[in-house]
């Protein structure tokens, strides 16, 4: 469209010549004589082509009204509900069951409000629960209204990944013996949760809008069969459809439907009629109002007293199969254990990373990197929480139900009448059943492993084509660059490859014996085992247990397999909480004091210079011992000389002074005193071992818990290495006259009597060095001894006092500061210096710190003119 106003054409002249202008002088034209030209500049091209728009336009109006017209499909195929005169289920019957419910769902208000504990880690955790009544038939709804959502802050230090999203509602329907936490990949159940999300086994997908707090939201289970939506439930918001009808699976009918609840984090409010909150469509009968001949009742909580499990066995003896077994057919008990907490968190989609160490089945990894979760709090409210709920429980903790004083205390948590304690005690030899169950689990086990070596195989082929097809197109790629004639190959169609999951296998002689299954983790750790096996007994009736039972073998029997098994770990579990004695630190403490002295008197009898005055200072002692006692005071005369190897090593009084001032000790090498230093650590620490742990049935421990006992006590560690040899047997070869390995226990065992003296060693170690000696002279070259000289950490053969040992050497403090007085940098040990041409600026490269002490204190240096510059 063209504004009036806008069409005033004025004529100009060339530059020049004198304006004029039309008719009566008008200088403008009128609109009507614009739209004219506007009009005649129209092409013919444009005008044809708007004919044939205009045409066309026509065409495809007749088009459309010659066709009939196609019957609107109705916006709801869900109908009215009929009157139904059958009966109905009794008022008031119809509510979540809470003998059928998670233990963190609470309900108030006859059951019409509905909201999980949020204290600690629970504010993480899924709750569920499912109505008293199933759906067999029919045609009902219940609704649910999100009254408050739980919101806290985060403390601070969480590592791990907080479960999203915070607030979660899922409404759907599952078998009576399923999950109740709907969506957690297990069979059994369907839900539409509060994000749209539609969820059967391992398929989640997008079927309905979001909802959120405080709108009525609908469920409606159709199982009529004479409904055009039979067989598929139906999510409304505020008496608006958000989904269409979904089907339900085809596994899952058949068997009652129970409507169920899973949720995080909400208080609800929840309506099961007989009058609906948000009206639908259309009339629809309430659960509340539901025929008998529809519905199918569900378990009920205990009216009489309730039972606490507890099972005792022993560990590697199939206690927790006993235990899956157990639930398996007794599915009305609730499991309180770590085991289970830890299935709860991941069930509610709680991610744990695998946390570096050693864990067990009886307490598994527990850490979530959630502070809220790591801090055990839901196995502390969960212990507060059992003995107000109507249930029944099994208690599946394998240490602690092994053990008096934590049977007792966990006991006074269940005291009163309302729960019967019973003890079960799974020791001994197996029922025939049990041994059935076992045998089918290792079978399982074995065809998933084939099953998975299978899958592997197959995906590795598949690669292997796939890689094989691409090298032949790159080949046929470069022929065709390069011009060459391509060789037209005959493709061959490669199948797809088809893993035969129909696996058979069966179990080996040695397996069918087996009256236990191994599992890849330990159900007690060794370093916890050790700290309390010892502690081990059977439950009795005077720990306040109300019964107890005997599963697999009599009292008698039972009580004879505990004692053996605890005999036998003594024998092989080493004593974690062990300490030395006083005898041994006094031992310890003068064998430190003794040692450093004789080696002092070797470096000096060395030294020539050294060596007269302590020949002058023994003969003023012996002077001064003579007028003490009033004697004469002997002569002096040259010492006397002594053939060292002349004499009898036993005869020798003092192994200080074997007469001439030379100690017994004189020749010793490196290697002698460390198997000197060997021989006495060894003959204290098996002696202060029977005298710390004061056990008869325990004297001594194995080869492979040497290394544990000797850092325990001489805070050193224990290294064949240090002594050149790879075996034990090897070593005790080098040590045979102080320990042996003992050949029906293999235990260590001292040769030398408690009472003996560290000089009666030094005369070991020197019959030893005589000996190498005489193999050596003789061609014996295997006599020649050589240990690696460790620096930093103590050596073999080094006597510290306890409680220093084994620790690195201490490096020499840096020296004063030179430079500015108010400043600089410090001066290491061993530095050289400035020295004029060595390196940039002077400098020297410092020598490495030295462990020798030095007075040497640093001065402020003179720089010359090149460093100046």
């Amino acid at each position: 469209w063209i504004k009036p106003e806008s069409l005033v054409l004025k004529h100009s002249p060339p530059r020049g010549t004198q304006r004029h202008s039309i008719g009566a002088g008008m200088a403008e034209e009128t609109v009507a004589d614009v739209e004219m030209k506007v009009v005649e500049e129209e092409t013919p091209a444009e005008v044809a082509e708007e004919k044939v728009e205009e045409k066309a336009e026509e065409d495809a109006v007749a088009e459309d009204l010659a066709k009939p017209k196609e019957p609107e499909k109705p916006k709801e195929l869900e109908e009215d509900a009929v009157a139904d005169v059958r009966a109905k289920v009794p008022a008031g019957s119809v509510e979540f069951n809470s003998a059928d419910s998670t233990m963190n769902v609470l309900t108030s208000n006859g059951c019409q409000v509905i909201s999980s504990l949020t204290g600690g880690g629970f504010s993480y955790l899924l709750g569920g629960a499912r109505t008293t009544v199933g759906l067999t038939s029919g045609r009902y709804m219940f609704e649910v209204k999100i009254l408050e959502l739980h919101s806290r802050q985060e403390p601070q230090g969480a590592a791990g990944r907080i479960p999203m999203p915070r607030h979660i509602v899922k409404l759907g329907l599952s078998q009576g013996d399923t999950s109740l936490l709907m969506g957690d990949n297990s069979e059994g159940s369907v839900s539409i949760d509060s994000e749209g999300f539609l969820q059967h086994e391992k398929t989640r997908k997008k079927v309905a809008k979001q909802f959120r707090a405080n709108s009525v939201v609908a469920f409606l289970v159709n199982l009529d069969a004479a409904s055009p939506n039979a067989n598929t439930i139906s999510v409304f918001c505020d008496g608006v459809r958000i989904c269409a009808p979904q089907a339900i699976p085809d596994n899952l009918l058949g068997k009652p439907l129970f409507p169920t609840v899973t949720f995080k984090a909400v208080t609800m409010q929840v309506n099961y009629g007989p009058v609906s909150m948000a009206p639908l469509p259309f009339k629809c009968n309430m659960l509340s109002d539901a025929a008998q001949a529809d519905v199918q009742a569900g378990p009920k909580a205990s009216e009489g007293s309730c039972e606490i499990v507890m099972p005792v066995g022993l560990p590697e003896q199939g206690y927790f199969d006993w235990v899956d077994a157990f639930l398996e057919k007794n599915p009305g008990y609730t499991e309180l254990s770590d085991r289970k907490i830890l299935d709860w968190a991941h069930r509610s989609g709680i991610w744990k990373a695998k946390t570096p160490g050693a864990f067990s089945t009886d307490k598994p990894d527990m850490k979530f990197g959630i502070p809220l979760m790591d801090d055990m709090s839901v196995k502390k409210l969960l212990l507060h929480i059992a003995p107000t709920v109507r249930k029944s429980f099994v208690v599946p903790e394998l240490k602690a139900n092994l053990t008096a004083d934590e049977r007792k205390a966990f006991l006074k948590n269940f005291a009163g009448p309302s729960f019967k304690k019973v003890a079960k005690v799974v020791v001994g030899e197996p029922t025939a059943d049990y041994k059935a169950k076992v045998q089918q689990l290792m079978i399982e086990e074995k065809k998933e492993k084939t099953l998975a070596e299978r899958k592997k195989k197959a995906a590795e082929a598949v690669r292997a084509r796939l890689l094989e097809e691409r090298k032949k197109k790159v080949a046929s790629m470069k022929q065709k660059k390069e011009g060459e004639e391509e060789v037209a190959e005959e493709k061959e169609v490669a199948p797809d490859e088809i893993v035969d999951e129909d696996v058979v296998v069966e179990l080996t002689d040695e397996e069918k014996a087996l009256h236990y299954r191994k599992s890849a983790q330990p159900d007690i750790l060794d370093q916890t085992l050790s700290k309390c096996f010892m502690d081990f007994s059977l439950p009795t009736t005077e720990e306040g247990f109300d019964q107890v039972t005997f599963e697999w073998a009599s009292q008698d029997t039972a009580e004879k397999v505990v004692k053996d098994w605890i005999f036998a770990k003594k024998m092989t579990q080493r004593v974690e909480n062990v300490q030395p004695g006083q005898w041994f630190k006094d031992a310890w403490t003068e064998w430190a004091r003794t040692l450093a002295g004789w080696k002092r008197l070797q470096a000096e009898w060395k030294d020539p210079n050294k060596k007269k005055a302590l020949l002058a200072k023994k003969a003023e002692a012996k002077k001064k011992e003579a007028e003490e006692k009033g004697e004469e005071a002997p002569k002096e005369e040259a010492p006397m000389e002594i053939n060292a190897d002349d004499l009898e090593v036993s005869s020798v009084e003092n192994v200080a002074d074997i007469g001439s001032g030379e100690p017994l000790f004189a020749e010793f090498t490196y290697e002698d005193w460390a198997l000197l230093s060997a021989r006495y650590e060894l003959h204290v620490l098996l002696h202060s071992f029977k005298k710390d742990v004061e056990d008869p049935d325990r004297q001594s421990f194995s080869e492979k818990d040497l290394g544990f006992y000797y850092q325990k006590y001489t805070k050193k560690n224990w290294a064949l290495r240090s002594f050149a040899v790879d075996t034990m047997e090897k070593f005790i070869d080098l040590v045979k006259d102080t320990v042996r390995l003992a050949p029906q226990t293999a235990f260590l065992e001292p040769l030398q009597g408690e009472e003996t003296t560290p000089s009666a060693f030094v005369k070991l170690a020197e019959e030893h060095r005589r000996e190498r000696t005489r193999r050596a002279d003789a061609g014996d070259e295997s006599a020649e001894l050589k240990f690696p000289r460790t620096s930093g950490i103590a050596a073999a053969g080094a006597a510290v006092a306890p409680g220093s040992l084994g620790r690195l050497a201490p490096q020499q403090p840096l020296r004063a500061p030179y430079g500015a007085p108010n400043g600089g940098a410090m001066r290491p040990a061993g530095y050289a210096g400035v020295v004029p041409g060595a390196g940039i600026g002077g400098f020297k490269r410092p020598a490495p710190p030295t462990n020798t002490p030095t007075s040497y204190v640093a001065k402020r240096p003179t720089f010359g003119g090149a460093w100046k510059r």
